[in-house]
């Protein structure tokens, strides 16, 4: 399959099919333990989560953004997955309001992806675009009811989820953007909610719950709707200062190698707003101690025709979404230096 710009579709590193046997090995073996009646220790070390959310840095990521150049989001998710964090298995860059242009979107993570394989990050897969029109709520009000795009971002979440997802290990789906691709897997396929489980950096925090409006929330409520209706939800809704990622003072620490120059390059463009920090997302699903606060909440009924923003997200005991209510920045920051400043980070 190609992308819209022709090219070939994402490659994974070499040792992802190494990865999946091995945790197919443990899957293997949890069952032979199951039938022995010896199953706590290895169904506490597989099943149970680090850190409060359902997701953590041992399920497979599936990155969707679409601008690169405001944020951060895309060198955590490189540098995590060279650093016992979630293994990076595909990267779908889309469109928005402010960046149209598919192809001028996909360039930047391009060179993000190059400058990471010059650097020694083998295991970084091609980024693909994806082209796909917000979704447009039927006039009965019954999601299934919705016509699909059949995106190639959409096709590939179905794809990776297929390839990597294990009963007791789903692919996270890690957005900052709108959530079209998402949804859109689940119109061509409603058994993906079976094997991925999303985190977006969205939206902003009420005195109930959560609202899914701007940041991200606001830019295909209908989406939105099917998301939260549909899939295991987690909604990132702590913002920092991304500024304090790289600060101009620390130009110098940066490694002298093709990913530190890129980051240099780029450092002058992070944008100075706290909820362009689309990194949140990654942060929580990949830095157990990055979730300070998290609720389990629900949606609150289905988008309106004409809506401009998503469904509100009501605190609910035991529903299956969950909203961040509160992080620590620091840590993030600390554990990205750690990687930069790891030789090891740049060797496999």
């Amino acid at each position: 399959m190609n992308d819209p710009d022709g090219n070939v579709k994402a490659a994974f590193g070499p040792s992802a099919a190494a990865v999946r046997r091995a945790d197919r090995a443990l899957l293997t073996m949890m069952t032979v333990l199951a039938s022995a009646g010896c199953t706590e220790t290895y169904d506490a070390g597989a099943r149970s989560p680090h850190g409060l959310l359902p997701v953590d840095e041992r399920n497979p990521m599936v990155l969707v953004n679409d601008s690169e150049s405001e944020n951060w989001q895309g060198e955590y998710a490189v540098l995590l997955a060279h650093g016992e964090g979630p293994r990076l298995v595909a990267i779908i860059v889309g469109t928005n309001p402010n960046s149209p242009a598919i192809v001028d979107n996909v360039a930047p993570w391009r060179k993000l992806v190059k400058a990471a394989r010059d650097s020694g990050l083998s295991h970084v897969p091609d980024p693909i675009g994806s082209i796909g029109d917000l979704l447009t709520r039927p006039s009965s009000g019954d999601i299934d009811d919705t016509l699909a795009n059949h995106s190639e971002g959409a096709n590939r979440i179905i794809e990776a989820a297929s390839e990597f997802s294990l009963p007791y290990r789903p692919v996270v789906v890690v957005t900052g953007g709108r959530l079209t691709d998402v949804a859109d897997a689940y119109l061509i396929d409603h058994t993906i909610t079976q094997k991925v489980v999303v985190v977006s950096a969205l939206g902003s925090l009420t005195s109930t719950g959560g609202a899914m409006g701007v940041p991200n929330g606001e830019m295909d409520p209908w989406a939105d709707t099917i998301v939260t209706a549909r899939f295991r939800y987690v909604q990132v809704s702590t913002y920092y200062d991304q500024l304090t990622d790289v600060p101009t003072a620390r130009l110098s620490e940066l490694p002298d190698n093709a990913f530190g120059k890129w980051i240099a390059a780029k450092q002058p463009n992070i944008w100075n707003d706290l909820q362009a920090s689309d990194q949140v997302a990654v942060a929580a699903v990949g830095i157990p101690t990055f979730a300070l606060d998290v609720q389990t909440v629900s949606p609150v009924g289905p988008t309106v025709a004409g809506a401009v923003t998503g469904p509100a997200l009501k605190a609910t005991t035991g529903a299956s979404g969950w909203l961040v209510r509160q992080s620590d920045a620091s840590v993030a920051t600390k554990r990205f230096w750690d990687l930069l400043h790891d030789p090891a980070t740049f060797t496999q």
